[in-house]
């Protein structure tokens, strides 16, 4: 059977695992009769609320005697660790591009590492049908995009598809017609290489890792050389040639639209799953036994943002999770770093905590979020940007591209905003619909909590993305928040009597009956400066009659505190309190006198 290997790679909200759902759709991967929910490679609980691809996925379908094995990546450079190993896999590559916002960063990031591995995309206009659609102005910002990128001459002459993956079709006409995908599944068969297939034994490069409850570790990658069969003996070895383990293969599974079907041989050139080894991870290499040289894998982009991981030690600690101590929350972040390779986990300065490096701070909010579900209690501390040195000596420190569009009114505050935060300005140009797209070239550290305030100044109309865009010299200090915090100056339930009287020192972020402690940040103060409040107080009762009637007490809504925005609201000296159930911010430090003293040995240091 002919077999093509191809990814799917496009910017957050783009369209792609729509696209795949209508895919499986028409190729009869689904019975008529089949409920499918909708976006149903998004299978994880996180990207069905957040709309987001976060785990690469591989399915297949048949296509006029064609197998065609798609994988499904993710489209935020957070995750770009699942992306680089992903792209060894396939032979090609559908860029998926959204017919009125064109190319976008992480479509940069993606694509600028599938050209480099010499990958010939196909080109496909998504959302042609809104009513903002311009198709000829994506395309030429797409060439310029692949110009820019240094494409070959081959890469510069791709293929255009147009069409909207929500209504079903894709034609060579943004007219249409408007009937099916078989142009793009076409198109994928006549001008995607079949796999490179290598001579010799059993070699496959792994790319993926997943637990499963009664295979034990699966591991997926595509078969470069060879034949392999179940209860086959093989051997995985390490980068470096040294062997990890021998084993036996248990199983073999092959991609079938959404499931994985057990199989009896899988040859050279398909993308399998295979069970039996316990000990091997992602960019080890399985083989057959003999064989002593290992695939080269490309190396992955180092981390570039860490966060200190610790036991929860405030007051409410192990009131609403199960797992709080240090050994179970080490276990985890040491199985997550097994699968994810883009994360790195040491020890930190004592035995409760944990440094977690990794691509920025959406990857690490998510490993966060996945193990607040599954009841562990922890504190995590602000990020904090990793530096480097050239050659010379000299400290460099990691540069992101970010791209704001914003309402023509509101870009010279974000100029400004930017400019103060060490951020330059490199691309002005308007978007359309009285829009302006602002480029600019600023530090990760410059970054982490901008968002907030940038939807602060715009009115909450701005569109923020990132990417990491290489290393440069340090620019030099950048000042943190200018506001102080509100703290609780005592233990028990916040009081809807002492939050009214407290609104008039700033925003307030929590509500009446919520459990607070001393230090734990339960405002902002307008001020500069932090300040004790208290919070319990309660209206002092008497039995004396008033004429007048007692003021009505109407709050107001108190700050929204998600995860990513209590992450990058922190200064140093202040630490998240992650639970199953709450999301609290306090200082590291709670007694105030402790405080102090740290407050004075800062100065005299």
């Amino acid at each position: 059977m002919n077999l093509r290997n191809i990814a799917i790679i496009a910017h957050v909200d783009h369209g792609k695992t729509t696209l795949i759902d209508v895919l499986l759709r028409q190729s009869g991967t689904f019975r008529d009769n089949q409920q499918v929910s909708e976006r149903a490679m998004d299978s994880n609980d996180l990207e069905r609320e957040r709309g987001i691809t976060i785990l690469a996925k591989v399915t297949s379908i048949l296509w006029n005697e064609t197998r065609i094995n798609i994988v499904d990546t993710p489209g935020h450079a957070d995750f770009g660790g699942e992306v680089e190993r992903i792209l060894n896999m396939v032979d090609g590559v559908i860029l998926l591009v959204d017919a009125a916002e064109g190319p976008m960063p992480q479509t940069k990031f993606v694509l600028q590492k599938a050209l480099r591995l010499g990958l010939k995309p196909i080109v496909a206009i998504n959302k042609i049908d809104k009513h903002d659609a311009r198709p000829d102005w994506v395309l030429d910002e797409v060439f310029d995009l692949f110009a820019a990128l240094d494409a070959t001459e081959d890469q510069l002459d791709f293929k255009v598809l147009y069409g909207s993956a929500k209504e079903g079709w894709m034609a060579d006409d943004a007219e249409g017609p408007k009937e099916d995908m078989g142009p793009l599944l076409n198109l994928v068969v006549e001008h995607v290489e079949p796999p490179v297939v290598e001579e010799g034994e059993f070699r496959m490069l792994v790319t993926t890792i997943e637990a499963n409850p009664y295979l034990g570790r699966v591991l997926t990658g595509r078969i470069t050389a060879g034949v392999v069969i179940p209860n086959q003996s093989i051997q995985s070895l390490s980068q470096d040639g040294t062997i990890v383990e021998s084993g036996r293969v248990t199983q073999i599974l092959a991609f079938h639209g959404l499931d994985r079907k057990p199989i009896e041989r899988a040859a050279a050139g398909d993308i399998i799953a295979i069970a039996g080894l316990s000990k091997t991870t992602v960019a080890d290499t399985i083989v057959a036994p003999g064989i002593t040289e290992p695939i080269k894998a490309d190396p992955i982009d180092p981390p570039t943002l860490s966060m200190t991981f610790r036991v929860n030690n405030g007051p409410l600690a192990g009131k609403e999770g199960k797992k709080v101590q240090s050994r179970i929350i080490r276990e985890r972040l040491m199985k997550e770093a097994e699968g994810n390779v883009a994360l790195k986990i040491s020890e930190g300065n004592d035995n409760d905590a944990f440094e977690v490096a990794g691509r920025g701070e959406l990857q690490l909010a998510i490993l966060i979020e996945t193990m607040r579900r599954e009841g562990f209690e922890l504190t995590v501390g602000r990020p904090t940007v990793l530096m480097m040195k050239d050659e010379a000596g000299k400290k460099i420190e990691p540069i992101e591209e970010a791209v704001i569009d914003v309402d023509e009114e509101y870009s010279g505050v974000v100029v400004k905003k930017l400019s103060e935060r060490k951020g330059e300005l490199v691309e002005m140009k308007p978007s359309g619909g009285g829009r302006t797209r602002l480029v600019f070239h600023a530090p990760t550290r410059g970054l982490i909590g901008y968002l907030s305030e940038l939807l602060s100044d715009t009115r909450g109309t701005a569109i923020f993305n990132r990417t990491f865009l290489e290393y440069q010299p340090y620019r030099g200090d950048i000042p943190s928040r200018r506001t102080g915090v509100l703290l609780s100056n005592g233990d028990g339930e916040a009081v809807a009597f002492a939050i009214f009287g407290l609104e008039a020192r700033g925003p307030m972020i929590v509500s009446p009956g919520d459990k607070v402690y001393a230090g734990m940040i339960v405002g902002e103060h307008a001020r500069g400066n932090d300040l004790e409040v208290n919070v319990l107080r309660g209206k002092q009762l008497t039995n004396m009659r008033s004429s007048g009637k007692d003021d009505m007490v109407r709050l107001t809504t108190p700050m929204n505190l998600t995860l990513e925005k209590a992450l990058s609201y922190i200064n140093d000296d202040e630490v998240v309190e992650v639970t199953p159930l709450s999301i609290r911010m306090r200082k590291f430090l709670l007694d105030r006198h402790e405080r102090k003293r740290a407050s004075r040995g800062k100065q005299d240091g």
